[in-house]
C-alpha cells in the first residue's frame, strides 16, 4: 500500500458486485461470449413519463444547485409516499434526499457512528453495509441467518448479537442478495426484540419494496412497531422499482435531529443530488405507477425459471426467494470437486471464477456477501440469456468431479 494512503482504505475492499460486472464488460470487449448474471440493475427502460419530466426540467432551467437535501416538492412527495404506502406519518423537515440510496446509508453511518459502536447486519448482506461502517469509523457485526431459516434473522439470533455497544441494526427486506422477505409475523418477532434494547437504532433498506412476488406483503419496522418510529430511519430509493438506477436518487425518513445531521454530512460532501434527476423522480413517485405490477409479473415469471433450472443442476439447491430480483443458491454439493477445465472447487469463489472462464456465467461468489458456499444471481436481465446462463450453469455442474 501506498504509503501516503489512509489508514482507512486498509479497511476496506471495493465492490465485489462491481467488480465481477466490470469484468464480465471486460471480457465482453475482448471477444469472449460472456452472460452478467451480477448487476442489480433492471433490465428495463426508465418509464417515458419520467424521461419527459426530466426534458421538461431541463427546457425549463431547473438545472443549478437545489436545496442540500432535496427540493421541498420532492420532499412533500416522498412525505406522500410513506403515508400512503407505509402508513408512515413524516414532515418534509423529516426527509433528506441523496445521491442514490447508498448515500443515504452512508450519511447516517458517518453522521451516527463513533469509535466501538458496533453495527448489526444479517448475513448475508448487500457488499456494501460492512465496509460502509467501517468508513464511518463502526464496527460491523455479522450474524448469519443461513438457508436453514430462509436466509432470515431469526429473534434469538438478534437478542443474542446485542450488547451495549450495538447502536444499529440494519434491516433490508427483501434482501440483496437473497431475495428473503419477511413477513409481517416475522418482523414483528425482531421489532419485539429491538423493544427491549432502547439504545438500538434501525436502518431499514427497502429498496426492494415494490418487487415482491405471489402473495406476499411488504411491511417496515416502523410501520410494524409505532414504538420504533423514533429510533428508525427509513431508507428507499427510485432505482429498482422505476429503473432509474444511472439517476441516483436515494431518500429516507426519519427523527428530524437525525436527518438535519446528515443532511450536515451531505452538505460537506456532495451537496445537492442532480437537480434533474429530482424532478425525475417527482415525476416517478406522483405520476402513474401502472408499470409497476407488468415489472413485477416479469420479474416473477424469471425467477420462476431460474430457480428451477438451478435446481436441476447437479450439485446446486437454489430457493425460492419472495422478491427483488436475485437468487442465491447453495452449491455444497460441489465444493470439493474438480471442474472440467481442471480447476479444484475449493469454495464459492473458486466455483464463480471457474464457471466464468469455463462456461462465460458471471455471478457473483458468495463470501462476498458475508455467507457461504453460494453464489448470487441477479435475473435482472432477458428470459433469453437467463435460460442460457442457467443452461451452462447446469453443463457445468454435470461436468463436475
Amino acid at each position: 500500500m501506498m504509503p501516503f494512503l489512509s489508514d482507512t482504505i486498509a479497511r476496506v475492499k471495493p465492490s465485489a458486485t462491481i467488480a465481477v460486472t466490470n469484468k464480465a464488460r471486460e471480457l465482453k470487449a475482448a471477444g469472449r461470449d460472456v452472460i452478467g448474471l451480477g448487476a442489480g440493475e433492471p433490465d428495463f427502460d426508465t418509464p417515458q413519463n419520467i424521461k419527459d419530466a426530466a426534458k421538461r426540467a431541463i427546457d425549463e432551467g431547473k438545472t443549478k444547485y437545489t436545496a442540500v437535501d432535496g427540493i421541498p416538492e420532492l420532499k412533500q412527495a416522498i412525505c406522500d409516499k410513506f403515508a400512503r404506502e407505509n402508513g408512515l406519518k413524516y414532515a418534509p423537515g423529516q426527509i433528506t434526499v441523496g445521491t442514490g440510496g447508498k448515500q443515504i446509508l452512508y450519511n447516517a453511518l458517518v453522521a451516527t457512528l463513533n469509535p466501538g459502536d458496533e453495527v448489526i447486519i444479517p448475513a448475508p448482506y448487500w457488499v456494501s453495509y460492512p465496509d460502509m461502517v467501517l468508513l464511518a469509523g463502526g464496527t460491523p457485526v455479522p450474524v448469519a441467518a443461513g438457508i436453514d431459516t430462509h436466509f432470515k434473522l431469526t429473534p434469538e439470533a438478534l437478542e443474542a448479537a446485542i450488547t451495549p455497544k450495538t447502536k444499529w441494526f440494519i434491516f433490508n427486506s427483501p434482501s440483496n442478495p437473497t431475495g428473503a422477505g419477511y413477513t409481517r409475523a416475522e418482523l414483528k418477532a425482531l421489532t419485539d426484540v429491538l423493544m427491549r434494547h432502547p439504545h438500538v437504532w434501525v436502518m431499514s433498506d427497502d429498496m426492494y419494496e415494490h418487487l415482491v412476488f405471489d402473495d406476499f406483503e411488504f411491511c417496515t419496522p416502523a410501520q410494524v412497531e409505532p414504538g420504533l418510529y423514533e429510533r428508525t430511519l427509513t431508507c428507499n430509493g427510485v432505482s429498482k422499482a422505476y429503473a432509474m438506477t444511472g439517476w441516483r436518487i436515494g431518500y429516507a425518513g426519519g427523527p428530524q435531529a437525525l436527518i438535519k445531521a446528515m443532511g450536515t454530512i451531505q452538505s460537506q460532501s456532495t451537496s445537492n443530488p442532480c437537480s434533474v434527476s429530482q424532478y425525475a423522480a417527482l415525476e416517478a413517485l406522483t405520476g402513474t405507477q401502472d408499470f409497476l405490477p407488468e415489472n413485477r409479473k416479469t420479474f416473477q415469471r424469471r425467477r420462476d425459471m431460474v430457480v428451477v433450472m438451478l435446481n436441476e443442476a447437479e450439485g446446486i439447491n437454489c430457493p425460492m426467494p419472495e422478491g427483488a430480483f436475485y437468487v442465491y443458491p447453495d452449491v455444497s454439493g460441489c465444493i470439493g470437486k474438480t471442474s472440467a477445465g481442471g480447476v479444484a472447487i475449493t469454495d464459492d469463489e473458486a466455483f464463480a471464477t471457474a464457471l466464468l472462464e469455463e462456461q462465460g456465467v458471471a455471478v457473483v461468489f458468495g463470501a462476498a456477501f458475508g455467507l457461504s458456499p453460494n453464489f448470487r444471481v441477479s435475473y435482472a436481465t432477458s428470459d433469453e440469456a437467463l435460460r442460457e446462463a442457467c443452461g451452462r450453469i447446469q453443463t457445468f455442474c454435470a461436468g463436475l468431479r
